[in-house]
């Protein structure tokens, strides 16, 4: 949403799709209120029936409040005159008007009231996260006008959040059946996907859900994003190690990568150093380069972590079982390190590596693949902990809005002060697009699952578990990002 970083009053004006423009004229006349909700109708990962709720308080602080004060701070008359400007040039002869856009100015605020489940909860698909509505009838207008800039803003942030927190949960389970370290999953996912997001602020906003269910991350803008978005007293966030990058190792030049190695780990004396492995050869790497460094690494006050980047990362950590037994490829990262290194068997019976040697791959990581390398190992007795998952791009862009077939609907419209249930319903869909209908509510069942309530009653909503986040201009509550972080890890027994 570059228009943000302009100094335009307007630009929060064009944060919607060109069709919704005239809106306001084309629903029928004496409509006084629309009601909206977002919530994700499908699942397109496998074994995924429910959606993390994260990034709409950061939407509400970033464009209800920080963008339209631009909007609100600018004379009545520059901003019509802006706005006319850029429809005239967009649509012709502007016949939309500026007397709606003269009228919100005066107001001073956004008449709007948002009510939300807790940031951090998982949502059931086909139950809403949130509903919209407008509290002045002359303002009906605006609710589905900022449909495309909210959805755009809340879509990739709860799809992300939903993806990392299958991560964790898949990673906990296998450390706890390898009796791996319940701690070091903390840091078994590390975000490296910034580089490969389709913005500065989705990289943001991504790396910020990455962190809901991690402590590992590169994404240092997040932390910015979180300290702006969710303040409070959020405690330990977010922490990297020293790594290098292959135009360091190819500084060095591929005849002193021995000295390379012996270099970076006098640099580091003590604590983790990753070390990106395969510039060239990675077998070579750790079946000579690295056991004439045995004593020095042994001696470190800390973990050198190997870290390859190319080829099948199963075959790479686990063995490639189609190369010639006994050879490096055969034998795999894991095993060739525990043979240098040695290692411990756990109270589970698996190898725990010697902690002062591991293994991290981040490149094409997927659910799919980081559950087979995790099996994989577990095959061949060695605990899940002992490598870490650079979760990139592949994983957190290689998402869409139908991912989860996100959505904002309206459902309930006051006309000529009689309220109407809508109900979008397509013969030629296979039900997926199919909304609720009339005012809405969230009830939590004996079981704890949430369910919808549709055509809900005065009484319903008031005890619904969406409830105002937002109303006029204001926060109505706000979560820390410590206090998203709990609500999540609270509902891990329910999921």
């Amino acid at each position: 949403m570059t228009t943000l970083q302009t100094t335009s009053p307007i630009a929060p004006l064009l944060l919607t799709d060109g069709y919704k423009l005239d809106h306001r004229r084309q629903y029928p006349a004496g409509t006084t209120r629309v009601y909206s909700n977002f919530t994700n109708r499908a699942s397109r990962i496998p074994g995924v029936d429910r959606v993390v709720h994260f990034g709409l308080q950061a939407f509400c602080r970033r464009v209800l409040v920080e963008a339209f004060a631009r909007f609100f701070a600018a004379d009545e008359d520059v901003v019509a005159a802006e706005y006319r400007r850029v429809l005239d040039v967009y649509l012709g002869p502007n016949e939309i008007g500026t007397d709606h856009i003269r009228a919100l100015h005066r107001r001073g605020c956004l008449p709007l009231r948002i009510c939300a489940v807790p940031e951090g909860t998982r949502v059931p698909l086909r139950v809403p996260s949130f509903t919209i509505e407008n509290t002045d009838p002359e303002f009906s207008w605006l609710v589905n006008y900022l449909e495309t800039a909210i959805s755009a803003a809340v879509w990739h942030p709860s799809t992300t959040a939903t993806i990392a927190d299958r991560y964790r949960r898949l990673l906990d389970a296998r450390a706890a059946a390898t009796g791996g370290p319940a701690a070091a999953v903390d840091f078994q996912a590390h975000d490296f996907s910034f580089r490969g997001q389709a913005s500065l602020d989705a990289a943001a906003a991504s790396g910020a859900a990455h962190l809901l269910s991690f402590r590992g991350s590169d994404s240092l803008t997040s932390l910015d994003w979180i300290d702006r978005y969710y303040p409070g007293d959020n405690g330990f966030v977010a922490a990297s190690v020293p790594a290098t990058e292959h135009s360091v190792m190819c500084a060095g030049g591929q005849e002193d990568e021995a000295q390379t190695y012996r270099r970076l780990l006098e640099l580091y004396p003590r604590g983790i150093v990753s070390v990106v492995s395969d510039t060239w050869d990675l077998w070579r790497v750790i079946t000579e380069i690295l056991p004439g460094l045995r004593e020095q690494i042994v001696g470190r006050d800390g973990k050198l972590v190997v870290r390859p980047d190319s080829g099948d990362p199963a075959d790479i950590l686990c063995g490639d079982r189609t190369a010639e037994p006994g050879t490096p490829a055969a034998k795999g990262v894991v095993r060739l390190l525990h043979e240098l290194f040695g290692g411990t068997v756990n109270p589970a019976g698996f190898v725990e590596l010697d902690p002062h040697i591991g293994a991290i791959y981040g490149d094409s990581i997927t659910l799919a693949r980081a559950e087979a390398i995790c099996d994989r190992l577990a095959a061949a007795g060695y605990a899940s902990t002992n490598v870490v998952f650079g979760i990139g791009s592949f994983t957190y862009q290689y998402v869409t809005r139908d991912t989860f077939s996100s959505a904002i609907k309206a459902t309930w419209v006051e006309v000529g002060g009689q309220g109407r249930n809508l109900r979008k319903d397509p013969v030629t869909d296979n039900g997926t697009k199919r909304s609720a209908t009339g005012r809405l509510a969230v009830a939590s069942g004996p079981d704890g699952e949430l369910t919808l309530i549709e055509q809900a009653s005065a009484e319903q909503e008031r005890a619904s578990l969406l409830r105002p986040v937002w109303e006029d201009g204001k926060p109505v509550r706000t979560q820390s990002f410590a206090d998203v972080r709990r609500v999540l890890a609270e509902g891990a027994a329910d999921a």
